[in-house]
C-alpha cells in the first residue's frame, strides 16, 4: 500500500518539522520519525482508528499534539492533513471531495 499526501498536508509536515527544529535541535527530526511510525501503523491497520467523517479517519501521533487525517482505499492511504490537534480542527474538510 502506498501513501500519498495532499499538497497542504505536505506543507503542514514540513512546517511542523521546521518549527520543532527551531525549538530544540533534532526535535523536528524526532517528530518526522514519529510521523513515519504513525503512517506505518496506518498502513498496517488502515481501519483501526475511528472515523471522523464517512470516509476519513484520524490517527494521533505519540508524544506530539498532531493527528494524521487520512482516507484509505485498497491500495492508497491519502493523507489530507498533518494537523495540530489544538488548531483549526476542521480545516482538512475543505481539502477532500464532499463526503
Amino acid at each position: 500500500m502506498r501513501v500519498e499526501f495532499l499538497d497542504p498536508a505536505t506543507k503542514e509536515l514540513v512546517e511542523a518539522i521546521a518549527y520543532y527544529n527551531e525549538q530544540s535541535e533534532g526535535l523536528g527530526y524526532r517528530f518526522a520519525a514519529e510521523v513515519r511510525r504513525t503512517l506505518s501503523r496506518i498502513v498496517q491497520y488502515p481501519h483501526a482508528w475511528p472515523p471522523i467523517s464517512k470516509r476519513t479517519r484520524r490517527c494521533r501521533t505519540i508524544g506530539f499534539p498532531y493527528g494524521i487525517v487520512y482516507q484509505a482505499s485498497e491500495d492508497v492511504i491519502l493523507v489530507a492533513a498533518v494537523m495540530h490537534l489544538h488548531r483549526h480542527p476542521n480545516s482538512w474538510k475543505l481539502r477532500l471531495p464532499s463526503q
